[in-house]
């Protein structure tokens, strides 16, 4: 038996074994070493290693019905227009005379200024969705994926009879980005620079009764923006929902793929919950703020390197212009899709879940180490901003020896 039969063979057993309750330990250990990219493996492990499945296989026809269930809701009444009809055509799915339950009462009347005005909610919600439109345009350039058409449009979105505004593009008027800043929320706005490697080139929206993934997307974003008012959207988001609605969308099992918006959206809350204070600035100080991980990095990197700390201290290369967004979007923007997604098997099966992900950015740096040593600062800059193509597998066994 070949080693990647093997190794399918043992996510078999652990995920497809009669017995109800799952093996989470032994689950984390196999999905450390990256998990097979055959049958419905990745998306299943994700789902429960970030807490959307519980381990009892009993319960998950419950939880997803009623999450599915949910994120319906979410998407009637927050995404679709004030006053509208289920069907776009004046009627709530039962009698055609009667009106929707959102009825457009006096306070509802798009005129109206009002704070309670859900139509002044609704144009004030384009502030935010302008840079959600700009962002999910251009995810995952690489790769055609996001362009594509999904097989499972939002019924109730793209069928909008002449509707304005259910699909969330059609509220804003696109505008390019020369490049991706990642705005966070604290006492103010700050501003920081990526300086990120993504194409400007925006991707076509498609037409009546269809759907692209990134149209999927930007939906998703949407939604936890409105339910979550104290952190809204900051730019970054985008490439943390991108890969984990690839692996929904990508799932073989259609009765899942059916399905991959509502569960991308409960799997990206969750993970949210985990990195939210990387995009908060007050909490940058925090035990789980972004400044707070970026020091334990670099004193990872001076226990391990005291020749390659000292230089780029002495070049005044300072942490925050490579591994702010080295660790705020979980290496997302620095290795290819299929890179990320097994850095990602790793950092999720990690029960300290942020240790390893150090330990990765530590020996990306380790890696480069004589380069480092005779490039200038600018050099140096170049090369871990735009670090250079390298086998994953080498970075993540070098992270792996890292005690």
């Amino acid at each position: 038996m070949s080693i990647f039969k093997a190794r399918v063979k043992e996510f078999e057993d652990v995920l497809a074994a009669p017995q109800d309750l799952i093996d989470l330990k032994q689950l984390r250990r196999l999905a450390f070493n990256g998990v097979p990219d055959v049958q419905s493996f990745r998306a299943l492990t994700w789902k429960l290693l970030l807490g959307y499945l519980g381990p009892r296989r009993s319960s998950w026809t419950t939880t997803l019905a009623q999450k599915r269930a949910l994120y319906k809701q979410f998407i009637v009444e927050l995404v679709l227009p004030p006053g509208h009809s289920i069907n776009g055509d004046g009627a709530d799915g039962g009698d055609g005379d009667k009106a929707d339950s959102r009825g457009v009462g006096l306070q509802d009347h798009p005129l109206s200024e009002g704070p309670e005005s859900r139509w002044n909610t609704f144009f004030n919600d384009n502030e935010f969705l302008l840079q959600i439109d700009k962002d999910v345009r251009r995810l995952c350039p690489d790769i055609s994926f996001f362009q594509q058409p999904t097989e499972y449009p939002c019924e109730i979105v793209v069928h909008s009879k002449g509707e304005h505004g259910r699909r969330l593009h059609e509220r804003v008027v696109p505008t390019v980005l020369s490049s991706a800043n990642v705005e966070r929320k604290g006492l103010g706005m700050t501003k920081i620079n990526l300086i990120t490697k993504r194409s400007v080139e925006n991707y076509a929206a498609m037409e009546e009764g269809q759907e692209a993934h990134w149209e999927v997307v930007q939906r998703i974003l949407f939604i936890y923006a409105k339910l979550n008012p104290g952190q809204g959207y900051v730019q970054g988001m985008n490439e943390i929902v991108g890969p984990i609605y690839y692996v929904m969308a990508s799932d073989p099992d259609q009765s899942f793929r059916a399905h991959a918006e509502a569960d991308c959206f409960f799997c990206f809350t969750a993970l949210m919950s985990e990195i939210r204070d990387f995009f908060i600035k007050t909490l940058d100080d925090a035990e789980g703020g972004i400044k707070f991980m970026m020091a334990r990095l670099s004193n990872m990197l001076k226990s391990k390197d005291l020749n390659i700390y000292e230089l780029l201290k002495s070049q005044e290369l300072h942490p925050q212009y490579y591994s702010f967004r080295w660790l705020t979007l979980l290496l997302s923007q620095e290795f290819p899709l299929p890179d990320v997604l097994r850095i990602w098997d790793s950092v999720f099966a990690d029960e300290q879940r942020f240790e390893f992900l150090i330990k990765i950015c530590c020996s990306m740096i380790l890696i480069q180490r004589e380069t480092i040593l005779e490039n200038d600062f600018a050099s140096n800059v170049k090369l871990l901003q735009n670090y250079p193509p390298i086998d994953i597998n080498v970075v993540i066994t070098h992270a792996g020896s890292l005690a």
